[in-house]
């Protein structure tokens, strides 16, 4: 039976209309999210996507005792050389690269090994995860992680980018930023870490509830001794020093 044309025109109405919502709704979120990007290129995050899932698992799980560590700490009381031991253990072209590393995604694709010592993913990539999103393999969450961290390489200086990351990233179960971490683990500030110090906490990152800065594992001390070898084979601090300018 025939579909009467004024019900084609109603339909084509009612489509055109979902379309425009649609647009609409996309327009306001990547006007949303573009304003709370430029946000955070001058104000501290006061929490983060990954901090918030944490809290709200403790708290489904009745983890009573469960305590939350962050403390913001700037840049100028961040020690170079976990900045270097940082990039140097998860992405060694932060400073050139545009927040996407492709070059290192083919080598880990071409990797044999089980365990790679390096990921694919960036610096940049991980803090729009961390700081925005959920953990997860979902192709809407691939999206917006790639969404989020083009908003961050365009709107905010590289020295900005790891400044926020050693602030937000976990180090251990409920420990983020370095401030905390070195609190945690060295009993001290994290301005007074030393080089193996700061290689040891860039050493757990790439599982920090299973692997512990205190207490290092086999893995993460081979981990860290090769994070050291980079660190040098870099060109040591000078190898971040334009990026961090005057710090």
């Amino acid at each position: 039976m025939a579909v009467k044309p004024n019900r084609v025109h109603q339909r084509r109405g009612r489509l055109r209309k979902w379309l425009r919502g649609a647009l609409f709704l996309g327009l306001a979120l990547a006007a949303c999210s573009l304003l709370l990007v430029l946000g955070l290129r001058f104000l501290p995050p006061p929490t983060s996507a990954f901090m918030l899932a944490r809290q709200f698992e403790a708290l489904r799980h009745g983890e009573s005792q469960f305590v939350l560590k962050h403390t913001w700490r700037p840049l100028a009381q961040l020690p170079d050389t976990l900045v270097l031991a940082v990039i140097a253990a998860e992405d060694q072209r932060f400073p050139t690269h545009h927040g996407f590393d492709f070059e290192q995604l083919q080598k880990v694709l071409e990797d044999s090994s089980d365990k790679p010592l390096r990921g694919a993913s960036t610096i940049s990539q991980q803090l729009a995860k961390n700081l925005f999103l959920w953990s997860g393999r979902s192709f809407v969450r691939k999206g917006l992680e790639a969404w989020f961290t083009a908003l961050i390489e365009v709107s905010w200086p590289k020295r900005r980018i790891v400044e926020v990351y050693l602030n937000v990233v976990e180090f251990g179960d409920g420990i983020y930023g370095a401030e905390a971490a070195a609190q945690t683990f060295f009993q001290r500030p994290a301005k007074r870490l030393s080089t193996a110090q700061s290689a040891r906490l860039a050493a757990v990152l790439p599982s920090p509830r299973r692997f512990h800065a205190a207490r290092p594992s086999a893995y993460v001390q081979r981990r860290q001794r090769w994070i050291e070898q980079q660190m040098q084979q870099l060109g040591g601090t000078s190898y971040i020093a334009p990026m961090l300018g005057s710090h």
